[in-house]
């Protein structure tokens, strides 16, 4: 009861300070309003994100079409709405998929060291010399445009930083009193390392992945803009934006990136705000 009753004081002391912060609840608010709008799309919006209108094209919002129509005569707030979807997916699957995958790396290399650890730092020390959007595009080419390989890409490019979290802190923990404890009563290194001290790591982890997410849909948007990313019959905000590569287009009709502009835009600074409160709540030496 004691140790339920310290932890649900832990509890309301974090949720209370994340509370204090205003810019982080600012940005769970946003995160939630353009998670469930994209969820439950079919609420907010009739029309067929991908449902081409030849006599509609490129109509300026209002009326039916609030934010007008694109090159096609697709509905552009539909195509935001389910798009979202899809961008959300993409870039908390490849986030989740470096997360976890930087966990393993980093908690293994972090407590038994080893040719192992010094060959997975080299290999992490390279990757990070090279801009992860070069990185990213390189690797979309060599395996194909869709969105399966977009988020193996986005996992196996995005676990350096959670490795190197997880890895830093195993140092500093592998040699503390409770391990040698657990050690003395003959536990399993594996259940040392994933049950004891890999918790005591996950607070700056959490942070991380929130970043990660923030960075892939940017990194999502930039390749679909281009026309790598996500093939183009799937809406994403990427390709939303896509139709907005032409100069007369950006001129003479500037909702198609307006738009998708600004919900690029809120979501992922909504996600920088929530990950900054979180990052504030999860310092230990802050509570």
């Amino acid at each position: 009861m004691q140790k339920g009753g310290h932890s649900f004081y832990l509890a309301k002391r974090g949720l209370e300070k994340f509370m204090r912060n205003r810019l982080a609840v600012t940005g769970l608010v946003i995160i939630t309003v353009i998670i469930f709008m994209c969820v439950f799309a079919p609420l907010f919006t009739s029309y067929d994100p991908n449902g081409i209108s030849l006599r509609e094209r490129r109509l300026a919002p209002g009326g039916p079409h609030i934010f007008g129509t694109d090159n096609l005569g697709r509905d552009v707030f539909s195509r935001l709405l389910y798009g979202g979807r899809m961008s959300i997916l993409i870039g908390l699957s490849g986030a989740a998929g470096g997360m976890l995958l930087g966990i393993i790396l980093g908690s293994l290399c972090g407590y038994f060291g080893g040719i192992a650890d010094a060959v997975i730092v080299k290999v992490a020390e390279l990757a990070a010399v090279i801009p992860q959007l070069l990185l990213n595009l390189v690797l979309v080419l060599i395996a194909g445009q869709s969105i399966r390989n977009l988020i193996l890409v986005f996992t196996f490019t995005g676990w350096i930083a959670t490795f190197r979290l997880v890895r830093g802190r195993f140092f500093s923990l592998r040699e503390e009193s409770f391990v040698e404890a657990c050690r003395a009563f003959g536990i399993g290194s594996l259940s040392i390392v994933f049950r004891h001290i890999l918790p005591n790591c996950l607070g700056p982890v959490v942070v991380q992945f929130t970043l990660n997410t923030a960075g892939f849909i940017l990194t999502e948007a930039a390749l679909s803009f281009i026309g790598i990313g996500v093939p183009s019959g799937v809406p994403t905000w990427g390709n939303v934006i896509n139709a907005a590569k032409e100069i007369i287009v950006i001129t003479e009709n500037p909702w198609l990136w307006i738009f998708p502009g600004f919900a690029i835009a809120f979501f992922v600074l909504g996600v920088n705000f929530f990950g900054d409160g979180l990052r504030d709540v999860l310092d230990p030496n802050q509570l």
